[in-house]
């Protein structure tokens, strides 16, 4: 009897012992072992940290030529005080990995397409996808082109080293929660892995195009409806570098007016699939996502009579921040701003003499190119007649808890061929030409440390010739009072419309014929109206010789020039309030022409109080006032009313280019007899009144049926700070905002301002700035989200500079000094 107690006993401890060190499967997810994970010594206790004080060592870091001290601020922002910059960069690299190496490892496993690793089956359709669209390719000639240039692959790899030294010394006890809770382990950094944060970056900002969904239109259409729907120039737009007449004797790359053929103008509306990939977004009458402004007003019209500079990049935010704030000193340079992680040097910042900042150029250097195969297999394909051989790049993607999986992507001269031929899907056939997939200049990967060190214009101008890709909108200024903008990227030269459709693969002639020379990209040194801005609008007005496209942004721009225009005496205050600046020319734009349509002897009591509430709105979306949202389903359902005939499409997820709001706007109050205000499955004729009033009585039902919805802009929108990994107790779900993305201040619900930041190039260089999360990516730091509230505030902390390790200030709160480690 006793052995079979112990014989029981045993088998229960066993039992018990395997539940506790087992992951547990809970639908298509896992918990990690709950033994582990609780295990007061190494489990998820071991994250917390102290709610005062400050518990950083010191560290001998190998590769170190001198010692270096790094003082943390009360924001937890480091100061690094170097002798040099490749010892700066090293300890910069153990810092960001000390404070955020989980975001470090997701962004480059969702970047190179090895999520399913650590998730499992259910992302294993997104690794697919970033494999076949050339993620991995691009970082990998990244990298090759880099490893050319002595200077730069040496601070690439004294970045990777710091940050290896700060993953070789940690036990399973110190992994970040994040790693704990997925059950897997930090890998060692590498120079490829920097290639790969750069790539997500360009995935992000450069990989967008409306090939497919313009053919499609035009097949639906035909070409003179196409070009009535979707014109390329806002005649109203406010371009960031204006015609003054600099271009007027460059030479043009195409006589007025060429075009090539695009290669599937023939496909038709029936032969379009849907997308077996995920399916295709909801039309939106605001396309564009990804919007940031910068700007810089010259002495002219500042109170001081220096420049002042500004830049708020508008991104997807997340807990923990993309941003990482930080100073770098040497001898030869005393740097602050933000960095990516994973990237060294600062990417956005000042220094003791200049200023900088990006906003995204949305230029379209992605085309699609349908492929003339010669053979059955895919393996070969013909151009001008001659047969070229694919080129196979085997992927091998691991899946948690099961065999990985084996896919061959095809190469060709275009790029990828990033559907697979087996699969129903509309490019199927097509190439994938990406600006992205080119080596970039040797010593691009060093330009935002040769700007850091900048000391004027010149120093400016020389960093960004080496600056491909993504395309930005540098924004700069300097202390002696120069003010400039530079549209810097590497753009492909373009016949008209070249790109805009699916183009024939078949054909050499179809290619990009070179690049725009770099001395006739668009910039501007010290305009004499006194200021330079971007936000995302067009480069240049259609006078300018080259042909470009892309996703331009058309209201924001208008407002920020608006009122730099009128702009006298600035000071900091006045870059705050333009920053945080609701208005919307949108709404301005659009109200009118819809109040002027709406018939009011219709409306019941409950619609006249809602005319009557948005005839009284100023246009200005505030967290706290109830008009906003009434605007937005009135004008979204006039908006997709409208556009009913491309409601199968929609239906049947096929992608379909929709008209730019700007052009639907202009069509309410110049055009309201436009035949496609007309419900074609009606007998009679409607116009724009019919669509207004329809919409507005929509809207009225709308908040009948959702009460909850009749509420403040800001509970509306549902702004939401989330987890990268959506972790809600990670996150912050009780941020409320103002905000909408045709105003400067472009809020929607997971994207806005990811850093705003204001200098003051004065005597002394002054900065002033925030960004929604904190330095730390620990949830369980003081320091993970303690700047949430004052960027939801819209207000803005002195950044403190420092300019020696023993510098007193009240502001410090510890000291990490690093050593060369001499074993």
């Amino acid at each position: 009897m006793q052995a079979l107690r112990l014989l029981i006993a045993l088998f229960f401890l066993a039992a018990f012992t395997w539940f506790l060190t087992t992951p547990l499967s809970v639908g298509d997810k896992s918990l990690p072992p709950l033994g582990s994970f609780f295990n007061p010594f190494s489990g998820f206790w071991k994250n917390s940290e102290p709610a005062t004080g400050f518990s950083l060592k010191n560290a001998d870091l190998p590769g170190l030529t001198d010692k270096v001290d790094v003082v943390y601020d009360d924001l937890l922002i480091p100061h690094i005080f170097a002798q040099n910059l490749e010892d700066a960069i090293r300890v910069q690299g153990y810092i960001t990995a000390q404070n955020r190496l989980w975001q470090m490892d997701i962004t480059t496993r969702k970047a190179s397409g090895r999520l399913s690793e650590v998730l499992g089956e259910r992302t294993l359709a997104i690794d697919r996808i970033t494999r076949r669209r050339g993620m991995g390719y691009a970082a990998e000639n990244d990298v090759a082109a880099w490893k050319k240039s002595p200077e730069a692959i040496r601070m690439l790899e004294a970045y990777t080293e710091g940050v290896n030294a700060w993953v070789s010394q940690l036990t399973p006890a110190d992994y970040p929660i994040e790693f704990k809770l997925l059950n897997y382990a930090p890998e060692p950094w590498s120079v490829l892995k920097t290639a790969l944060v750069v790539e997500a970056m360009a995935e992000n900002l450069c990989s967008r195009d409306d090939d497919l969904a313009s053919t499609n239109a035009l097949a639906l259409f035909g070409k003179d409806t196409f070009n009535m729907l979707y014109p390329e120039w806002n005649p109203k737009q406010q371009p960031i570098i204006p015609d003054t007449g600099q271009w007027k004797d460059w030479k043009a790359p195409f006589p007025a007016g060429t075009s090539l053929q695009p290669g599937a103008l023939s496909v038709a509306p029936e032969e379009i699939s849907a997308f077996p990939w995920g399916e295709q977004p909801e039309a939106t009458t605001d396309p564009y996502v990804e919007g940031s402004n910068n700007w810089a007003v010259g002495g002219t019209r500042t109170k001081s009579g220096h420049p002042l500079l500004a830049n708020d990049p508008h991104l997807t935010l997340s807990l923990p921040s993309i941003w990482f704030q930080l100073q770098i000193h040497t001898p030869e340079q005393s740097c602050f701003g933000v960095s990516l992680q994973g990237v060294p040097g600062i990417i956005i910042g000042f220094n003791d003499k200049i200023a900088w900042g990006v906003t995204n150029v949305s230029h379209d250097v992605s085309d699609w190119y349908r492929l003339d195969w010669e053979n059955e297999e895919h393996s070969r394909y013909l151009i001008d007649g001659e047969a070229k051989a694919v080129e196979q790049r085997i992927e091998e993607i691991g899946i948690k808890g099961k065999p990985s999986m084996r896919d061959t992507v095809r190469y060709t001269v275009w790029g990828p061929v990033v559907y697979d031929f087996n699969q129903e899907h509309p490019l199927r056939d097509c190439a994938l030409r990406w600006i992205s997939h080119d080596q970039p200049d040797p010593d691009g990967a060093a330009i935002f440390m040769f700007l850091n060190a900048g000391k004027g214009y010149d120093d400016y101008r020389k960093a960004l010739k080496l600056y491909d890709c993504p395309a930005q909108n540098f924004v700069f200024a300097t202390q002696s009072g120069d003010i400039a903008m530079t549209v810097q990227g590497r753009y492909p030269v373009r016949a008209t419309e070249q790109g805009r459709f699916i183009l024939d693969g078949s054909r050499q002639a179809d290619a990009w014929h070179g690049f725009i020379p770099p001395e006739q990209v668009p910039a501007m040194k010290n305009p004499s109206r006194g200021y330079v801005f971007s936000a995302n609008q067009h480069s240049t007005p259609p006078s300018y010789p080259y042909y470009y496209l892309g996703s331009f942004e058309d209201f924001r721009s208008r407002e920020i020039h608006d009122r730099l225009e009128t702009l006298h005496n600035a000071t900091i205050d006045s870059m705050k309030t333009l920053q945080l600046d609701n208005f919307s020319r949108r709404a301005a734009d659009a109200l009118p022409a819809m109040l002027q349509l709406l018939d009011r002897s219709r409306l019941d009591a409950e619609g006249r109080k809602m005319a009557d509430e948005l005839s009284a709105w100023d246009y200005r979306y505030e967290a706290g006032v109830t008009a906003p949202p009434l605007f937005e389903v009135w004008f979204d359902s006039c908006y997709s009313r409208t556009w009913d005939e491309m409601e199968p499409a929609r239906r049947a997820k096929q992608a379909m280019l929709m008209p730019d709001t700007w052009r639907f706007i202009e069509m309410l109050g110049q055009d309201t007899g436009n035949i496609f205000f007309d419900h074609p499955e009606t007998p009679q004729r409607e116009s724009a009144s019919d669509i207004a009033n329809e919409s507005f009585a929509i809207m009225q039902q709308y908040f009948r049926e959702n009460p909850g919805k009749r509420s403040t802009w800001g509970k509306f929108m549902g702004f939401t700070l989330k987890h990268m990994a959506q972790i809600d107790a990670f996150s912050r779900l009780d941020v409320v905002v103002g905000g909408h993305r045709t105003a400067p201040n472009a809020m929607q619900k997971t994207h806005g301002p990811s850093w705003r930041m204001i200098v003051d190039l004065g005597d002394q260089v002054r900065g002033y700035g925030v960004y929604p999360g904190g330095q730390s990516g620990n949830p369980g730091s003081r320091f993970y989200d303690n700047m949430v509230d004052t960027w939801a505030k819209g207000e803005y902390y002195d950044l403190l500079v420092l300019h020696a390790p023993d510098e007193p200030s009240s502001r410090i709160i510890g000291k990490q000094t690093f050593n060369p480690d001499r074993k």
